[in-house]
């Protein structure tokens, strides 16, 4: 079992026809992802990578029964990408793009939620499920099949967790890189409590970062609350000082809000196993679904 991707799932690429969707669309399908279509303005009716393409993202649901879309179009269209996409009522939109304008994504926000559909992102790597799909830029070869989740802020840690859990012999069901801009789509709180219901998942990993309080209200909210899983968290940014943005855009402390320590002490309060490295992280998850390793990858 997964959350959110399976390889039942049908897929469209918002921008397939562009040079990073097509790069990446080709690696989705090397991975075992259904890529059912793709969605380029004016280019309907054409065939790109053998993927049928389509003008708009209704008609391309329309006619393929797409659930999943992954968005790979430039910062000024992106907001309107992925306002299309729930409007069609596409069950779950992956946004890669980074750099949308704030008061585009306060708007795309506020559609999606009204639409009632999950959006993962923007500024993100997208998800994978191992061994089954991904959509997104997540490397193919880093994966393994196994019981630990990642939830995640940065693309880069995500990819360094994978790779050093694949290593050290423990595999992952599904991972997933929110992504670190101000407004984003499913939160840490939202994809914990997908975890917890998925019985596939033994263990999860909780990458942070400063900046916003998402990590404290997860902590508060679904950890805390008799999760029923070991959770593994690690915060990065902690030697930033206030008022500097490091990163992503929402990585920056102001008073004393976002800190590492507010969110390290939430999370241990929460009774997570609160990690300073990554071969830390790695070994402590490993412990926790029976599967010990070295803690050194590198």
């Amino acid at each position: 079992m997964s959350i959110l991707l399976t390889r039942e799932s049908r897929v469209i690429v918002q921008g397939l026809t562009g040079r990073e969707g097509s790069f990446h669309t080709e690696q989705m399908k090397a991975y075992g992802t259904n890529v059912v279509a793709g969605v380029s303005p004016g280019k309907g009716g054409t065939t790109h990578l053998g993927i049928p393409v389509f003008d708009t993202v209704a008609e391309a649901k329309l006619e393929t029964g797409a659930d999943v879309t992954g968005i790979f179009v430039p910062a000024p269209f992106a907001a309107d990408a992925i306002m299309e996409a729930a409007a069609a009522g596409v069950g779950l939109i992956v946004c890669i793009t980074e750099g949308i304008p704030l008061y585009d994504m306060v708007r795309a926000r506020a559609f999606v939620a009204d639409a009632g559909v999950k959006l993962i992102g923007p500024n993100c790597p997208g998800l994978a499920t191992s061994g089954e799909a991904k959509v997104g830029i997540i490397p193919n070869h880093i994966t393994s099949v196994g019981s630990v989740g990642i939830v995640s802020r940065s693309g880069t840690l995500t990819y360094e967790v994978i790779q050093g859990l694949s290593q050290a012999g423990v595999g992952q069901t599904t991972s997933v890189g929110i992504g670190g801009d101000p407004i984003l789509g499913l939160s840490f709180t939202e994809v914990l409590r997908l975890f917890k219901d998925d019985p596939a998942t033994r263990a999860v990993v909780v990458i942070g970062e400063i900046g916003g309080s998402d990590e404290e209200a997860a902590a508060e909210q679904v950890i805390g609350q008799g999760f029923g899983k070991p959770v593994i968290g690690f915060i990065s940014g902690r030697t930033a000082p206030p008022g500097k943005r490091m990163g992503h855009a929402g990585a920056i402390i102001s008073g004393n809000t976002g800190t590492a320590a507010s969110k390290l002490q939430a999370l241990k309060r929460a009774g997570a196993q609160v990690c300073d490295t990554i071969e830390e992280v790695v070994a402590a998850a490993g412990a926790a679904v029976g599967q010990p390793s070295s803690a050194a990858h590198r």
